[in-house]
């Protein structure tokens, strides 16, 4: 007796680790042999009833012992456990009829534990968390959180006023795992875990794999149903099983959900997911796009953060609705033909007092060394990756997206943050590995890890990696000593060649090695290139306005560089925005300035981009070989007086060819001459200079007949007047065999050495 006094005193002071070994039934030998006893803690209750389920249906008033609201009966007669409920008198009258959460057994096997210690747990989201569950015939939540230093958790919610005491949880051996499951509770349901440290202080944390979050600036996690949402997208996923991205068009809208469209009559109010679905996915469609990449949708507490400051890593923000309602979005994209790829966080977390930081009272997911702790420049903290929980936690997150939202594809943000000891850090601010070296581990092991697990059970996922520095192998298997990625964005040639656009033209012909360097490396990694969200705020301008001259040279301007870009070797990447000509550079807390669009240039080159799209994606040439050689080859890039540079684009096989020819000057080029791989005629596919585009229409978009005259190294050449800040896209109409590899080889071979 005194041992349960003790245990009961523990209980009621929120202090005991193993409430189980206290409360609900049990078998206990008495003079009288083995009985049942029931022991239930219930805060407030004047009577406590045990109903027994069953045939007898017997109903018997427990006794409060031990200490004030604790209760206990014994059921003579009963030697083993039997079902019951428990009907709690409160003053006034009130009553509640319930099932006792510690007359159930654990819900976690240790199979599962043991994986999780090892971070193999790659399903960690469908154990730990809330959900809904049928144990023994009653429905009700499971519940489990990761919390191995904490003295006491408990799950609190509005099903219980938010008390601690209620339902105190049980630690699962030596995992640090805390598990309860709770009878009648249902979808909707508000609920934290309260946390009790090992030094006695007591607060209360999201869960870290809930499915969904409350609208900020509320922080309560909310139990949901991931499980009744019914797709419509198989065709769609059957397709993408059956591709290899690398040899396909990719054309990606980068899209901030917040502020792509608002609806300003109603307060500036958001679009819903439901309400963006269809208006985007129209309005991806109609220009062209492939696929669209969000900034990070995953739940987080400040909106300036733009989403790369996440909580909620397993719940889409409920800014815009639920998470049926963003499956509904994703759904739809896929219904068009419209790929989703997501911003994912992996590298560094918000400091919120509600949310992974110091979460049991330790270090948990954060780094205790701190020197590896913090992002200062951005006020966050770096998560832990050589904790197994940890390293499961985020290779389970980027599975659970495209398990449960069918997304595409994850851009992995801030990869060279991951990668370097020192990065954005001062001399004394960090400590070599032991290696003595500046490279973070644990970090480039949990990225390849990531990789070979995403890969292993989806073959087709695009991973991108945002690495912003020369880190070798980023887009290469594991296998080939690289990170794994597939992908990876090319931030060099986004700095280089905005840098050489926002030059006055006159002085471009000293600056010309801006725009041909990129070649140097561009098929070291599987190159993503952006024009993204990061060149416009902070003051950089809009794209439009980055653009030297007047209006019709800014637009004839920005509609080479993207012409340009769809030819450069690389999958492709635009911000929103920039299709209509923007003016003002982005703001996160409105909508897009869609009013531009009754003004003919805003207009026209938003067609403009939906022909560049139409001709990127009905012509190989432009995406099949984007990662070798085979699929460029220079014609010319010396004639830096005149700004001028071409080039080829073949297809595999060298069965299709494009030729480029870019004029970065204001300057027309009468009766220029330019090698070409075939005789005969060559069709205008794009002319950016086009009236159909706002474009002076300075040519005739006659085909053009190349001779047998040799030329910068090519058998043959045209002669074509060419027209003001353009690039123009010809096509060989009478290709009857591939040109000769040696003439090929070439004209790409020592050229580019020299001066690219």
């Amino acid at each position: 007796m005194n041992d349960i006094a003790s245990a009961v005193h523990q209980l009621v002071g929120t202090d005991h680790h193993a409430p189980f070994d206290v409360l609900g039934p049990h078998i206990v030998e008495t003079e009288a042999g083995r009985q049942l006893v029931i022991r239930c803690y219930e805060p407030g209750a004047q009577e406590l009833h045990v109903i027994e389920k069953g045939n007898s249906g017997r109903a018997l008033r427990m006794q409060q012992r031990y200490a004030p609201d604790f209760f206990e009966c014994t059921l003579e007669g009963c030697s083993e456990p039997v079902p019951y409920e428990l009907r709690a008198v409160y003053p006034g009258g009130h009553e509640r009829t319930y099932r006792d959460p510690y007359a159930f057994p654990p819900q976690l096997a240790d199979y599962d534990l043991h994986l999780l210690g090892e971070g193999n747990l790659f399903l960690a989201y469908e154990r730990l968390g809330a959900h809904l569950a049928t144990v023994d015939g009653v429905a009700g939540v499971r519940f489990a959180v990761w919390a191995p230093n904490a003295r006491r958790v408990s799950v609190v919610g509005d099903f219980n006023g938010w008390d601690g005491r209620r339902h105190q949880m049980r630690v699962l051996g030596g995992s640090g795992v805390w598990e309860i499951f709770v009878p009648g509770m249902g979808a909707g349901t508000l609920y934290k875990y309260e946390i009790k440290t090992d030094i006695g202080h007591v607060y209360q944390k999201a869960d870290p794999y809930a499915f969904a979050c409350e609208l900020r600036p509320r922080t309560a996690s909310v139990v949901t149903d991931l499980e009744k949402y019914a797709w419509h997208d198989q065709g769609w996923m059957a397709r993408r099983a059956a591709g290899d991205v690398l040899h396909q068009p990719v054309s990606i809208y980068e899209v901030h959900l917040g502020s792509w469209m608002r609806v300003p009559e109603e307060n500036n109010r958001f679009l819903t997911y439901r309400e963006l679905a269809d208006k985007l996915a129209l309005h991806v469609k109609a220009l062209g796009f492939t696929h669209i990449e969000l900034l990070p949708v995953s739940e987080h507490p400040f909106d300036a953060s733009w989403g790369y400051q996440v909580l909620g890593y397993y719940a889409p923000t409920s800014r815009f609705g639920s998470p049926d309602d963003f499956k509904y979005f994703v759904d739809t994209m896929h219904q068009h033909g419209i790929g989703v790829i997501m911003d994912w966080v992996p590298a560094h977390f918000p400091r919120d007092d509600f949310g992974l930081s110091y979460f049991d009272g330790t270090f948990l997911y954060e780094h205790s060394d701190p020197h590896k702790r913090e992002h200062k420049d951005w006020g966050t903290l770096i998560f832990n990756y050589g904790r197994n929980e940890v390293q499961a936690f985020l290779i389970s997150n980027a599975l659970f997206w495209f398990d449960k939202y069918h997304l595409d594809g994850l851009r992995v943000d801030a990869v060279a943050s991951m990668l370097y000891l020192d990065y954005s850090r001062k001399e004394g601010e960090w400590a070599p590995n032991f290696h003595g070296g500046r490279e973070a581990l644990e970090a480039i092991y949990f990225l390849k890890r990531l990789n070979e697990v995403v890969f292993e059970r989806y073959p087709s996922a695009m991973m991108i990696a945002e690495e912003s520095t020369a880190w070798p192998g980023v887009s290469k298997p594991t296998y080939l000593g690289g990170l794994g990625f597939n992908l990876k964005w090319n931030m060099g040639w986004m700095n280089d060649f905005l840098t050489y656009m926002s030059k006055e033209p006159i002085h471009r012909k000293y600056h010309q090695d801006m725009i041909t360097f990129a070649l140097l490396y561009a098929f070291h990694e599987n190159f993503v290139l952006v024009l993204s969200h990061d060149e416009v705020t902070h003051g950089k301008r809009s794209l439009l306005n980055k653009m030297t001259g007047d209006i019709w040279q800014k637009f004839a301007n920005l509609r080479a560089l993207i012409a340009f870009m769809y030819g450069h070797p690389g999958k492709k990447l635009l911000f929103m925005g920039t299709e209509i000509g923007q003016w003002n550079e982005w703001n996160a807390n409105q909508s897009l300035d869609w009013h531009l669009l009754q003004y003919e240039p805003h207009r026209k080159l938003s067609a403009f981009v939906s022909d560049l799209n139409r001709i990127y994606r009905g012509h190989s040439a432009l995406w099949d070989q984007d990662f070798n050689w085979e699929g460029f080859e220079w014609i010319d890039f010396h004639d830096r007086d005149n700004s001028v540079i071409s080039f080829l684009r073949w297809s595999r096989g060298r069965k299709q060819c494009l030729l480029f020819v870019c004029n970065f000057t204001p300057v027309p080029r009468a009766r220029y001459r330019i090698g070409a791989p075939y005789a005969g005629h060559y069709r205008f596919l794009m002319d950016s200079d086009s009236d159909a585009y706002w474009g002076s229409n300075h040519v005739e978009h006659d085909d053009v007949l190349a001779c047998p005259t040799p030329w910068q190294g090519k058998p043959f050449s045209l002669e074509m007047t060419l027209p003001p800040l353009s690039t123009v896209i010809l096509e060989p109409l009478d290709v009857t065999a591939p040109e000769p590899e040696s003439a090929a080889a070439a004209s790409r071979e020592p050229e580019q050495d020299e001066e690219a």
